[in-house]
């Protein structure tokens, strides 16, 4: 054999040897999923020690980048910190670069992750309004998912986030849908998107999927939000096996849907037994959490709660809505005086990203006092507490309010109570009355009403007038929630289809 024939046997051995070991694997080891695990309880210097170790012992497992990412998204999405958000920031890149050139392309994990972590920074970008760059880091991760979806057409966790993306894709309002056809290649609908959150759901109930707590609560989420099925939202995520006394995420997450399905002293039972301790990050929002829901049971030490978040808390969002509901409390407990301070510091304070900072700060710019009746039913509503919502109304009268948008409000809050109730008659009653009175009013009462009157006409089974009701709430633009209100709406229309 020639002396270049050997050194070409040589050469095409050593290549092909290093293209071996720089191919790097993606694997769910056991190590691994405990650091997943300890990521999503919160128990964050638990599982960067334990990454550590992996680093050392399992080098070329990929999947390891998988895991950091969730530990620098929970980290930016919980604290809120723009400092923080921009030094994390910069290990995206680099984890993307890694996988694209060492990555084994042949695993459907290949594609995955790449999208899976452009989706998470896109979704922390929200905090800091970045809303630009998420939109294109969406966009690529659509594409990213949907040529993996072909690949792969049976890999769950591509489903997942498919699935989560077209029901998303499919509830965006109308007159935004030229820009996001002009602008990416998202497609999807309301359907299509649980269809395959379904399917991961079942996939899940059936096998080890890493996954399974994560699809639980996103189906659980588009039963409330799109579906308008508050209990069966419930039911999904009970089935979930979250343990909120020893997962503050989970704690969060059954608080939540315990507060938005009308289970107020659920949510309460649940925030006070949330995990302590020093091995936790800290997480503040559930003080706010709890303070609210106190608030809206009346409870003399809500102020407690909300206080502590405002003082502890050092991120952008809910610190103008924590001081509305301190001043809230104040009034409710008979200090105007209070009131007064806690609206002022409300003005001054936090950001005005999300809504209710913004509903907070529109009222303490306007510098009107709520009239404490209809202040008191409309928290006990919202903590699920309608006949002592109704209790405190049901004396009053719409002349009692000198102003117009009182007697507005009071309508409309007799309308929300004796539907929760199940008095339909009387709540189509007031609800056609805040429409008629409230049409040209800028408050969202009016909108809100429609919207609900065709939930009642729609449960009832009368689709024709349902859809009326639909259409008056689509036709009608309050200066607060309109978009919200036209998503649901719009919803409602295409449950009726």
């Amino acid at each position: 054999m020639s002396q270049l024939l050997k050194l070409f046997l040589v050469f095409s051995f050593l290549n092909t040897a290093f293209s071996l070991q720089a191919k790097k694997r993606f694997e769910w080891t056991p190590a691994l999923r405990t650091a997943y695990d300890k990521t999503l309880s919160l128990r964050f210097k638990e599982a960067e020690a334990d990454l550590a170790t992996i680093r050392v012992k399992d080098p070329n497992n990929l999947l390891i980048l998988h895991v950091e990412n969730y530990l620098d998204f929970f980290r930016v999405y919980i604290n809120e910190e723009v400092t923080e958000f921009k030094k994390l920031e910069k290990n995206k890149d680099k984890r993307l670069e890694t996988i694209e050139q060492q990555g084994d392309k042949s695993s459907p994990y290949y594609l995955y992750l790449q999208a899976d972590i452009r989706l998470q920074w896109a979704v922390a970008r929200l905090k800091f309004e970045e809303y630009s760059t998420a939109f294109f880091e969406t966009n690529k991760a659509y594409k990213l998912l949907k040529t993996n979806g072909d690949k792969f057409p049976k890999f769950m966790p591509n489903k997942k986030d498919l699935g989560i993306l077209h029901a998303v894709v499919g509830t965006i309002p109308d007159e935004y849908k030229w820009a996001v056809n002009w602008l990416s290649s998202m497609e999807g609908s309301m359907e299509k998107g649980r269809e395959e959150l379904e399917e991961v759901l079942s996939f899940a109930k059936k096998n080890d999927f890493i996954y399974e707590a994560e699809i639980y609560i996103y189906y659980a989420y588009l039963m409330l939000h799109v579906q308008n099925d508050s209990e069966e939202a419930w039911r999904i995520i009970n089935k979930a096996k979250l343990d909120p006394t020893n997962n503050p995420l989970a704690c969060f997450v059954m608080a939540n849907i315990a507060m938005r399905t009308d289970r107020g002293d659920e949510a309460i039972n649940t925030l006070l037994n949330k995990p302590t301790g020093k091995h936790f990050h800290p997480f503040y929002y559930l003080d706010y959490m709890l303070g609210l829901t106190k608030l809206q049971r009346l409870d003399k030490d809500a102020n407690i709660y909300l206080q502590r978040y405002v003082d502890n808390y050092k991120g952008r969002n809910y610190i103008k809505d924590s001081y509305q509901k301190l001043a809230w409390h104040a009034l409710l407990n008979g200090e105007s005086e209070g009131y007064r301070k806690f609206m002022k510091l409300c003005k001054s304070k936090g950001y005005t990203i999300v809504g209710s900072d913004k509903n907070a700060q529109a009222e303490a710019a306007a510098g009107e006092m709520p009239a404490v009746e209809l202040l008191k039913a409309r928290v006990l509503f919202d903590g699920g507490r309608f006949q002592r919502a109704y209790d405190v109304l049901k004396n009053k009268k719409p002349s009692d309010y000198l102003a117009e948008k009182n007697r507005l409000e009071y309508h409309y809050r007799m309308g929300r109570i004796t539907h929760k109730l199940k008095w339909h008659t009387e709540a189509l009653q007031y609800y056609q009355i805040t429409m008629d009175k409230g049409a040209d009013s800028p408050e969202y009462f009016a909108c809100r009403a429609a919207l609900e009157k065709g939930h009642i006409l729609e449960e009832l089974g009368k689709k024709k007038q349902a859809k009326e009701a639909y259409n008056r709430c689509l036709s009608l633009s309050p200066s607060d929630h309109k978009t919200g209100l036209h998503q649901q709406a719009k919803a409602g229309l295409r449950r009726l289809k």
